[in-house]
């Protein structure tokens, strides 16, 4: 995600440059290799193809010694696992499914796979265990960490992307305000996983566009401008002192408690909509000012989250096609006009019932623009594949639209996805907007910028961090990213502003302060990296229990963005950078650094912390945390 203030922050780290080249994650699951994954592969997973390989190849050589080349010929694929613990090694290999075909105890084939393959010249590195019916490996955890060393240094920022979508262009769909009320925690979401899923494809190969529709047409824009016009006596952003988008969404509140009291309130809206798409001159004038109100607001919104676009659209541009792409559908016999005037689309195909496409009186619908939209977009930029992220409230929209793209001839149509993801609610319930209920955007990072200050004031780290107040605020957006991104989308969740500005536990914060408590260490060891110049790194030297599954760890990242690019899913990252913070602190907390006894120690386990700061910065950047070198 873009982050230009922590960009600034970032600048200050100077020394660790050397130490900051790379991104990595993800623990190994159960299973061998995801087969949404494509080719990546870590360098874990490197290894256990090759002993897979050479245990398949001995279990078929030692097969037809026992039954004979017939009956070895029909034998069942290696299955490939992960051990339950890390004392019984790095990779297993089940051998129940042999014993009936072989008449051979699975323990007794293990043993004997065990010593043919301790018999050969040339086998992996590695050491061979036995857990009764399997034949597990305790991986060259040395030779896998000097391969990590080398190829972070060698890739740099590079380090754990892919090339899964090289030459695909993919346009993704996020935000999309209604010009009618300010942000709110709902879009929030919407945009912490716009921006992470844009970051995430980019880093499997993708040319992405981020592209943003406003909603800045239709009856509920009317609604705020009608309560305006009659109840607002002439008011300003500039007369009234308030950001121009709350000031449109207050007479949008507004209008809900007028409808309560005249019950034709809603008719003169669906009027003023009808004036509005004939040109009325007042009309528009009203609208167009009351349209400059909210996106001046906006934008200065989307600047204090750190989200951009790469280019805008707007219903009040596009509906127009939409209603030319229905008359053509008409046309064509896709829809039919039903005796009102009204144009339907029967939906029987996909099980559905049917769908109206422009009222009676020719006016659009949500449909009808977003028709348009999808065609103007492909037109615009022709992509391979395009993305929504929209609520699930809207997962029969977009069933339907898609339906009507592909009915209408749009081949591209079978490749536009919907990312539906859960509602945020709050501890106390469920926001309104129409009831004035929600919790704003601005004032919600302003609320954690405030705490974040708070806390660094309460700990006197002023001139630890410097600018405090871009500090802090690189502290809340780590505090709402994370915590909007730790849940998988289609989840829903509870939204709590004390618990995620927290600096222990699960939080953004805590994953800030452990690059944080890195960077500070690395700085003391360059104070005194003149006596360290001339010693090798010895990875061999990381043999402690926590170290290997470090390495590990750092291993498996090029797995994470790829499944987390596959899935459209930055939870996966997230949950990924808990687990290395909290392997990492446990082993920082149990173990010398920079007083590890000796200069090859000291040097093996300075190179392992720099690797784990640059896994952490890296992975920061898929997810919207802000690396601060100090806090």
């Amino acid at each position: 995600m873009e982050q230009p203030m922590s960009q600034a922050i970032e600048n200050r780290a100077g020394p660790l440059a050397m130490w900051t080249s790379s991104y990595y994650s993800w623990v190994l699951r159960k299973s061998f290799i995801n087969p949404h994954i494509g080719k990546v592969r870590n360098m874990l997973q490197k290894v256990r193809q090759q002993w897979k390989d050479l245990v398949e190849a001995q279990l078929a050589s030692y097969a037809k010694e026992v039954v004979g080349e017939e009956i070895a010929s029909t034998l069942v694929p290696l299955a490939v696992q992960t051990p339950p613990k890390p004392e019984l090694g790095d990779i297993a290999f089940p051998l129940f499914a042999y014993a009936k075909a072989l008449k051979v105890a699975p323990p007794k084939i293990a043993a004997d796979l065990k010593t043919r393959i301790e018999g050969l010249a040339d086998r992996p590195a590695g050491e061979l265990l036995l857990a009764g019916p399997y034949l597990n490996v305790k991986a060259d955890i040395a030779a896998l960490a000097a391969d990590l060393s080398a190829e972070i240094h060698e890739k740099g920022d590079a380090f754990g992307s892919n090339t899964n979508r090289a030459g695909t262009k993919v346009m993704i769909e996020f935000s999309c305000p209604n010009t009618n009320k300010p942000l709110h925690l709902g879009h929030m979401r919407n945009d912490s996983l716009g921006e992470s899923v844009s970051a995430i494809l980019k880093a499997n190969g993708a040319d992405v566009r981020k592209v943003n529709l406003v909603n800045n047409r239709g009856v509920h824009i009317c609604k705020s401008m009608l309560a305006y016009q009659k109840f607002g006596n002439g008011e300003t952003p500039e007369s009234s002192g308030i950001k121009g988008d709350h000031l449109v969404g207050k007479y949008y509140v507004r209008f809900a408690q007028w409808e309560k009291e005249d019950p034709t309130a809603t008719e003169q809206a669906q009027a003023m909509l009808k004036k509005w798409e004939e040109g009325d001159p007042e009309v528009l004038a009203l609208w167009n000012t009351m349209n400059t109100w909210t996106l001046d607001g906006l934008a200065e919104s989307y600047r204090k989250m750190g989200v951009s676009f790469d280019a805008y659209y707007y219903e009040s541009n596009t509906y127009k096609l939409g209603k030319d792409e229905v008359l053509k559908g008409l046309e064509k016999g896709v829809f039919y006009r039903e005796a009102d005037g009204s144009v339907w689309i029967d939906l029987a195909e996909i099980k559905l019932d049917r769908k109206v496409l422009l009222r009676k009186d020719g006016t659009s619908l949500y449909m009808t623009q977003d028709l348009g939209t999808a065609v103007a977009r492909h037109n615009d930029w022709p992509f391979d594949s395009l993305i929504y992220v929209v609520a699930s409230e809207q997962n029969y929209h977009f069933k339907v639209l898609f339906y009507v793209l592909e009915k209408l001839g749009y081949s591209w149509a079978k490749n536009l996805h919907h990312l539906s993801y859960g509602m945020v609610n709050l501890p106390d319930g469920k926001m309104k907007s129409r009831e004035g209920t929600v919790v704003d955007a601005d004032d919600l990072v302003d609320q954690l910028t405030s705490l974040a200050a708070d806390e660094i004031r309460a700990k006197e780290r002023e001139s630890e961090v410097g600018d405090v107040d871009a500090t802090a605020h690189a502290i809340a957006l780590a505090a709402l990213n994370y915590y909007l991104l730790q849940v998988s989308p289609t989840k829903d969740m509870v939204f709590n502003p004390a618990e995620s500005i927290s600096f222990n536990g699960n939080t953004g914060p805590y994953l800030q302060y452990m690059g944080a408590r890195i960077s500070s260490m690395l700085r003391k060891y360059a104070e005194m990296e003149t006596g360290y110049a001339s010693v090798p790194f010895d990875p061999a030297l990381l043999d402690l229990e926590d170290e290997r599954e470090l390495i590990k760890s750092l291993a498996a990242y090029p797995e994470a963005v790829a499944k987390a690019g596959a899935e459209y899913d930055p939870s996966i990252i997230t949950a990924y950078l808990y687990d290395l913070s909290r392997l990492f602190s446990r082993w920082y907390h149990d173990n010398q650094i920079l007083k590890a006894g000796t200069p090859a120690l000291v040097k093996a386990r300075v190179e392992l912390s720099a690797m784990v700061l640059q896994v952490l910065r890296n992975a920061f950047a898929l997810v919207g945390i802000p690396y601060l070198p100090t806090m």
